[in-house]
């Protein structure tokens, strides 16, 4: 996949391992109000752990949150990792402007119990990234609580270079972001294909 395809929010696949030799894909698209039911069925199917390691609390979001979490709100970017026309992960990037007007965006994924382990999570990051890239977002922001081993295990293969930060109960990374350069399209890997 390209980053260019990426950065323009095109649909596109990725392979995960759910069973040893086992492939299956996932396309990740940009959410959208459409999504509002079918995310709030995946916060609902979501383990109360899950909930609690991606809300600090076992919550189910409420409707006014979802409709946010859908990135209608001209300041959140979201996107859905889909299997069988299920949302199985879901990520956004909330843009805030700082004092000197640089742009930072903070990070928020979870992926469905079923599917943690599988890249999902990494691939959502990765399409948050690039598109936080082009807006002109400068650096990330995340917050993750010690004992989301997984997260942190993505953080750090990542943002090696994320600085880190203990506050409280949880976790504060931030990453410098590259500066966005266009790129001319290239051709896609194999294994890669543009879903339609």
């Amino acid at each position: 996949m390209t980053d260019s395809a990426i950065r323009g929010h095109a649909e596109f696949k990725i392979r995960t391992q759910v069973e040893a030799d086992a492939a299956v894909t996932a396309a990740i698209r940009p959410a959208s109000a459409a999504d509002t039911g079918a995310l709030s069925d995946f916060f609902a199917g979501l383990s109360p752990q899950t909930r609690y390691l991606r809300f600090f609390a076992a919550v189910t979001p409420g409707p006014a949150l979802v409709r946010r979490m859908c990135g209608g709100d001209g300041r959140t970017d979201a996107v859905v990792a889909v299997r069988g026309g299920a949302i199985i992960g879901h990520a956004m990037a909330a843009d805030q402007v700082g004092p000197r007007g640089a742009r930072t965006a903070d990070v928020g994924v979870v992926v469905a119990d079923a599917w943690q382990g599988a890249g999902v999570g990494s691939a959502l990051i990765r399409a948050l990234i690039a598109s936080a890239q082009a807006r002109g977002v400068t650096s990330l922001t995340m917050d993750v609580l010690p004992g989301n081993r997984r997260m942190l295990a993505i953080i750090a293969a990542l943002w090696p270079a994320a600085r880190v930060e203990n506050s409280g109960g949880f976790v504060t990374f931030r990453c410098r972001l590259p500066r966005h350069r266009q790129q001319r399209p290239q051709a896609q890997p194999a294994g890669l294909a543009s879903a339609g």
